[in-house]
């Protein structure tokens, strides 16, 4: 544990230890800790032995690098992060591709920087950025990415399925996984008395948001929170490494803070809206993510609800990345003529699906996600229960029961099987509506079918990716399967 330091005004402190668990011998976590240069970060390695470790500490150098480098103060914050934290993406991408050692190594990165009362904040996966305004009111500024908190985002799990699912340990992006990433940026304007919390998920598992936010204004030096927070974890297991940074902004006075204000969740404002007064604070657990690859595109969230306005980027950003970091323009490149296109197919789906639409019948799509929420509760138990022993689900004919089966094997990690099964049911889903399938339906089985195929002998991040997106689609047309034919 560090000791406090002091820049600006800034007081940092911070923790990383490597848990009690003994099958994590070696902290995987790294942290950046700069108060001079107003940068922080943490990062979560995944991959065992020491590729986590590589990965992560490879993620805080380049970071670290780049703002020591920077060109001049004027330089564009949110650029420079981001594109370091792309850079580190794409070292630790090939260093996994040609070294069999770290050959699934990846990490999770979340970073913070303060140039006077501006703040800059970039991640990817599930280490977490939490704000705790003046008032007293911790906000967390980042949205995990992880397979679970997707599915409970989009109301297809609950936050209790969650916690104890058995892909509670997957995140959906992450550094490393793939040639490139997307990362979520952000820059603000805060106040001074803001305090900062930047943490992995060895802390977060252990130690709820209500008890973050209790410890953060207790009023207590940052060094003994951070040793408070340690001996908590340690309390309750430390089943995994974990790491800690608390940057304090000039000085807060806690001291006559009603214990009103609790967590408001950037990325969810409508459940503090809507709490009653009078109820308990809650409390969330966020489960470990140990496992890396990455999720399906989805369109990005964009919600503010802070009461700090957003600091709008300036005009010369553009100029300044080409010049600045022409090394990484090839890349930059190819991922957007990549964005461009898949929104070019997806339009083109969007244009297909002029056709006639089938009128819902509810209690088919109820039946439906009945069935897919018993399989995303207990895949385990759904195979047990619905695959008897010496039965060939492969030579099934049910579209909807194939579809579960491959959504089983996929979230209990068998994902060849899984491919298959989904295979068999866009073939039989076909069959079943020979002739009386409408454009746009066709269309998305073509396109799941591609995905499968084109996947299917890669790697396996990208073979699970592969299997995601087609699941998505099979769960939207299968849901429709009772529906009354189009007009």
């Amino acid at each position: 544990m560090s000791a406090p330091t002091s820049a600006n005004n800034v007081k940092v402190a911070s923790v990383s230890d490597r848990g009690l668990n003994d099958k994590r011998p070696l902290n995987e976590d790294s942290f950046l800790c700069d108060p001079e240069r107003g940068i922080f970060a943490v990062a979560d390695g995944v991959g065992g032995a020491e590729a986590g470790e590589v990965a992560s500490q490879t993620a805080v150098d380049v970071l670290d690098e780049a703002f020591r480098h920077r060109l001049h103060d004027g330089e564009d914050i949110e650029d420079l992060m981001e594109l370091a934290i792309q850079r580190a993406n794409s070292s630790i991408h090939q260093m996994a591709t040609e070294h069999p050692r770290f050959a699934m190594m990846a990490t999770t990165v979340v970073a913070l920087q303060l140039e006077g009362l501006t703040a800059t904040f970039g991640h990817v996966g599930d280490s977490r950025l939490y704000r705790l305004s003046p008032q007293g009111k911790l906000l967390r500024e980042t949205e995990d990415h992880s397979i679970v908190e997707e599915e409970v985002r989009a109301g297809r799990m609950t936050p209790e399925q969650a916690a104890n699912h058995p892909s509670k340990n997957v995140i959906s992006r992450a550094l490393g996984a793939e040639n490139s990433v997307e990362v979520d940026m952000k820059t603000i304007e805060i106040e001074d008395g803001t305090t900062f919390l930047l943490c992995t998920d060895g802390i977060t598992r252990h130690i709820s948001d209500s008890e973050l936010r209790d410890l953060l204004v207790s009023g207590r030096p940052v060094d003994q929170i951070c040793a408070d927070m340690k001996q908590r974890c340690y309390d309750r297991g430390a089943e995994d490494n974990l790491t800690a940074v608390i940057v304090q902004v000039g000085t807060p006075n806690f001291a006559a803070l009603a214990d009103a204000e609790r967590t408001v969740d950037a990325y969810a404002p409508e459940l503090a809206r809507t709490a009653p007064d009078n109820a308990a604070p809650q409390t969330v657990l966020t489960p470990a993510s140990r496992i890396a690859f990455p999720g399906p595109t989805t369109e990005p969230i964009q919600v503010s609800t802070s009461a700090v306005p957003e600091r709008k980027s300036s005009g010369g950003r553009a100029v300044r990345r080409f010049f600045g970091f022409i090394f990484i323009v090839a890349l930059v490149g190819a991922a957007f003529y990549a964005g461009l296109r898949y929104k070019e197919i997806r339009q083109g789906i969007s244009g297909a699906a002029a056709t006639p639409q089938p009128t819902p019948t509810p209690d088919a799509r109820a039946s439906f996600e009945t069935k897919r929420s018993a399989v995303d509760a207990n895949p385990q138990q759904w195979l047990a229960e619905n695959v008897p022993a010496g039965a060939k689900p492969l030579e099934w004919k049910d579209p909807e029961k194939l579809y579960l089966y491959g959504r089983a094997l996929m979230l209990t990690g068998n994902h060849k099987d899984a491919a298959d099964a989904f295979n068999l049911a866009i073939a039989n889903l076909r069959t079943e509506h020979k002739g009386s399938l409408p454009l746009n339906a066709e269309i998305k089985l073509a396109q799941a079918a591609a995905v499968l195929k084109q996947n299917s002998a890669k790697s396996p991040p990208a073979a699970a990716n592969a299997q995601q997106q087609a699941a998505a689609i099979l769960d939207e047309l299968l849901g429709t399967k009772g529906q009354a034919a189009p007009q």
